[in-house]
């Protein structure tokens, strides 16, 4: 890499990936293509891109200051003068259809430059404008159960100077959250969460005696899961004055949900939806149903039936379900008709009645946005993985094979010999690679959506009537379906295959998606066995273990993102022994644990301590639950270290190791088992760690070889400490003159309370 251009001031500006430090030499400079220098700027306006990357520009270096380029797209010019919702205010019906325009613009040009799907984001737009015009945030809270259906909420919010930093480490998170701004009152991450929070925030408006309003947003697709439909038999017996807002996108995860048929608005029905929020037709429902009940319980109860039959009649499929659950239904509304979503939100905030309102949005149909905007739910598209390697693979070749894609794989090749085999699929969103089996054995695949709950009872009933189920469901929704797996699989022993994907840190999508705990929440179940493969051949053959099993339940938990690439070529598998382990590389003196992919990175770590005459020894566990004490005994009788290598937490594969070898007597003095280290979640790279080096020598010269997804601002950090690793840029030689001795002084050098402060922490 040149170093002047290092030393220079673009350079200090920079943040750098991993592999644009590691991988240097495979890359050259040149401008991007969708990025144009000014041309009064004297600086170099150049980037890091990968070349060639198969007719895709890939950016390599993130550009945390947009201001220092003029990024090429359309003009904005109603969108630059919003900061905040009261901006929205004064705006014609005109400016507020070009402002729509806009934000989508703007919604589409960076996450396509980020090359991550839009999803609901562009669908919402008109809706979100609409909220916030007639709505006054934050003092009226507006609450929102998905992530990307906030994507217009955070530009209008005082956020549009760092929407290109979402799902990005120190940027904005890819969720609403707290911590973020005082317009998210509530966070989401799994969905279906905001009518249950909205309702409690309406109960302590009500009684604190606060007169804002409480406004939800829920999906189609999160009807599916059963909180939703108690939140809202709570808030009709509750009778609390909020506005729920059903954005029905026309897209269902269930499959052949396009069979069924679609929602149409017309001029009668916005009619209708103006009519049925106005004061004076709730006025006179409300007088009507009062009269009734003066008349007695059979008037009122023949009242209510004609009033049912008359909205059956000329409302849409499923108004009446509403009304029983105690809400005041109105629409279906037209969500890309600003003025139609104004007009009727105006009446809804206006109403002077209790009781909770839910008006129906339609967003999902092509409309005056140009183009098809239905909001089809892609959360979980596949990334680079977790090295540097992998990475780079990821950009040079696309998408790369995944170890969701060697799963179904070699689930569809054991589906063909066994019958019984059925896949029950839980989560938002099914992964691309599913559609193989689903293709394959359609009578045999079931896509639930976020109704984890019942996915797992439902497998537990197949696996009852003699059938096979392999219950796939990410790590992070599986936790909102624990008691189902404790009560009616685990103590009934019930043979289901728990494939728990997305297991571990996942990265972009950040701490709400990732998924450290399985490991701890099924080890502790006295029926369950628990395994994880350090590659894609392993994960084959425990496709075939877990079929083979058929008097307990079983999971298998595996991560994200792109296989390791041993040979790729396996699709039947062999049966594993249960609980047995392999030692991989012998060695002396250390010995390395590992549970699951963390393996490959044992074997890093053994290569590079070799490079300082350290002989380890790197042995896969495969099992956590039940362990192979005979390979942990083997490993504390033979050396002086052993760690336990996990992406997991306290509770995990490193606490069952400790518990046994204490118990067993391993360690009266033969063993030493260090604490563990801290991991966080960030882009792309899985592993940002924590590192607590020793007082009397803070040089770590190896721990970065290993993880080698340092950052330019950590790399900065680390060398203040004396922390190298191969390839180290010198960032002392950049932050200060060439002849300064010494580590570089800046406002963070460490100070003499430096180790109190990080025990404190």
């Amino acid at each position: 890499m040149d170093t002047a251009f290092l030393r220079s001031p673009l350079a200090r500006n920079l943040v750098y990936d991993e592999f644009a430090v590691l991988h240097s030499t495979s890359y050259r400079f040149h401008p991007l293509r969708y990025l144009r220098c000014n041309p009064t700027d004297s600086r170099p306006c150049q980037t890091l891109s990968a070349s060639p990357l198969r007719g895709v520009t890939q950016r390599v270096a993130a550009l945390p200051d947009v201001d220092d380029f003029f990024w090429e797209k359309d003009p904005t010019p109603i969108l630059d003068t919003i900061d905040a919702p009261i901006h929205l205010k004064n705006l014609s019906s005109k400016e507020l259809k070009q402002l729509a325009d806009e934000v989508r613009s703007e919604i589409s040009f960076i996450m396509s430059r980020k090359c991550q799907p839009c999803g609901p984001g562009r669908s919402v737009v008109e809706l979100t404008i609409a909220i916030h015009y007639v709505f006054n945030a934050p003092m009226d809270k507006i609450l929102w159960d998905a992530g990307q259906h906030a994507y217009a909420h955070k530009i209008l919010t005082g956020r549009r100077s760092l929407f290109h930093t979402i799902k990005q480490k120190n940027g904005l998170s890819g969720f609403t959250s707290r911590f973020e701004s005082e317009y998210d009152p509530f966070g989401a991450g799994h969905g279906c969460n905001s009518l249950s929070a909205g309702l409690g925030m309406a109960v302590a408006r009500d009684i604190n005696g606060r007169k804002n309003r409480i406004v939800t947003v829920i999906s189609n697709w999160t009807t599916m899961a059963g909180q939703v439909y108690e939140a809202m038999g709570h808030a009709g017996f509750l009778d609390s004055n909020m506005v729920v807002i059903l954005n029905d996108s026309c897209h269902s995860l269930l499959p052949k949900a396009d069979d069924r048929p679609k929602m149409s608005v017309n001029a009668f029905s916005s009619a209708l939806s103006k009519i049925q929020s106005s004061k004076g037709f709730r006025r006179f429902r409300e007088a009507a149903k009062g009269l009734a009940k003066w008349f007695g319980k059979g008037m009122h109860e023949f009242a209510a039936k004609v009033d049912e039959y008359a909205r059956g009649m000329i409302g849409p499929h499923g108004a009446t379900l509403f009304e029983e659950l105690g809400l005041y239904y109105i629409g279906p509304i037209d969500g890309h008709n600003i003025d139609d979503l104004i007009c009727v939100l105006k009446e809804v905030a206006t109403l002077d009645s209790t009781g909770p309102v839910l008006v129906h949005v339609i967003t999902g149909t092509e409309n005056d946005t140009g183009g098809n905007i239905s909001s089809e739910i892609t959360p979980n598209e596949e990334g680079p993985s977790n090295s540097s390697h992998d990475l780079l693979k990821f950009l040079e070749t696309g998408l790369s094979r995944t170890y969701n894609d060697c799963f179904v794989e070699a689930l569809t090749a054991e589906a063909e010999n066994d019958k019984c085999i059925v896949v029950v699929h839980g989560g938002m969103g099914m992964d691309r690679s599913l559609r193989l089996f689903q293709s394959s054995f359609p009578d045999r695949f079931f896509d639930l959506g976020i109704a984890e709950q019942h996915a797992v009872t439902f497998s537990a009933g197949l696996a009852c009537g003699g059938l096979k189920p392999f219950c796939i469901i990410p790590s992070t929704f599986l936790q909102r379906a624990y008691d189902q797996i404790v009560e009616d699989v685990d103590m009934q022993k019930i043979p289901v295959r728990f494939a728990i994907t997305n297991a571990g840190l996942v990265g972009s999508e950040g701490p709400t998606n990732s998924g450290p705990f399985d490991i701890t929440f099924m080890s502790c179940l006295p029926n369950m066995i628990v395994m994880s493969p350090s590659n894609e051949d392993e994960l084959v053959d425990m496709v075939a273990t877990a079929a083979m099993v058929e008097d307990r339940p079983i999971c298998i938990r595996y991560p994200r993102g792109a296989i390791v690439g041993t040979s790729g070529t396996l699709t039947y598998g062999n049966p594993l022994q249960i609980g047995k382990g392999e030692i991989l590389v012998e060695g002396k003196e250390i010995a390395f644990l590992g549970y699951g992919e963390v393996v490959q990175r044992c074997l890093i770590a053994r290569s590079l301590l070799s490079n300082f005459g350290i002989q380890a020894t790197v042995a896969n566990a495969r099992f956590c639950k039940p362990l192979d004490i005979d390979l942990i005994r083997t490993l504390c009788q033979h050396h002086s270290f052993l760690i336990t290598v996990e992406e997991g937490t306290v509770g995990g594969f490193g606490s069952h190791v400790s518990q046994f070898i204490s118990l067993d007597g391993l360690l009266d003095g033969r063993i030493k088992v260090p604490s563990p280290v801290h991991f966080a979640v960030c882009n792309f790279c899985t592993q940002h760690i924590k590192v607590f080096a020793q007082k009397d020598n803070p040089r770590i010269p190896s721990v970065f070889c290993v993880w080698r997804s340092a950052d330019f601002q950590e790399c900065e950090s680390y060398d203040m400490v004396g922390i190298s690793y191969d390839n180290h840029p010198r960032l002392k030689r950049i932050l200060m003159p060439e002849s300064w001795i010494g580590w570089p002084l800046r406002k963070d050098y460490i100070t003499p309370n430096f180790y109190e402060i990080q025990d404190a922490h």
